[in-house]
């Protein structure tokens, strides 16, 4: 069956195109350049939920008939954000803070359609546990895996499920950062099934 829509994802994760690509469907990519800081006061699930939407509008000047699809991660323990560390010394200083702690992952997905301004929105929440980590086991971790640029240097796709003993959620492609399920969803409620 022929795509029926032009598909876009408004996003330059390498982590959420590879998801996207999951489902088999012809999308292009498209930065959204947006403010992705929290607003003042912003419970996390708002500002995920905020920043996906935002995102979708931000490349939809350019895909007037398209469905965008946009998506934002904000993730914390202990009440503190975590973001991506950048480098190895913040990479360390996150794992040694979550050893034996668990952490929340709050993933928005949007499907904006340009066409007819219609928007659907969806938190998917994961929590993950965290095994206790020595120092010895974090280095060998970042050496191996270079995290350096996922929220709380934990590549759960790759070497970081080693990390975590427990990931409770109703879509795993949540912790990754584009909710598949939720997504899938929406396309059909669109109007482009996925299978």
């Amino acid at each position: 069956m022929a795509q029926t829509r032009h598909l876009v994802l408004a996003s330059t994760s390498p982590y959420r195109k590879a998801l996207l690509e999951r489902l088999g469907l012809a999308f292009d990519v498209a930065a959204p350049h947006v403010d992705e800081r929290p607003l003042r006061g912003e419970a996390p699930r708002d500002t995920a939920l905020r920043l996906s939407a935002l995102k979708a509008q931000a490349v939809r000047a350019a895909h007037r008939d398209a469905l965008i699809v946009g998506s934002d991660q904000v993730a914390l323990s202990d009440g503190r954000l975590l973001g991506k560390p950048g480098d190895h010394a913040s990479a360390v200083r996150q794992l040694r803070a979550l050893s034996g702690k668990s952490a929340e992952f709050h993933t928005a997905v949007t499907l904006l359609d340009a066409a007819s301004s219609q928007v659907q929105s969806r938190l998917v929440p994961c929590k993950v546990l965290f095994r206790t980590l020595d120092d010895a086991r974090v280095e060998s971790y970042l050496r191996r895996e270079q995290p350096y640029d996922c929220a709380g240097s934990a590549k759960i796709e790759g070497l970081g499920i080693a990390l975590v003993s427990r990931i409770d959620t109703e879509d795993p492609t949540s912790l990754i950062g584009l909710p598949l399920i939720a997504l899938t969803e929406m396309l059909e409620r669109a109007g482009l099934p996925v299978i």
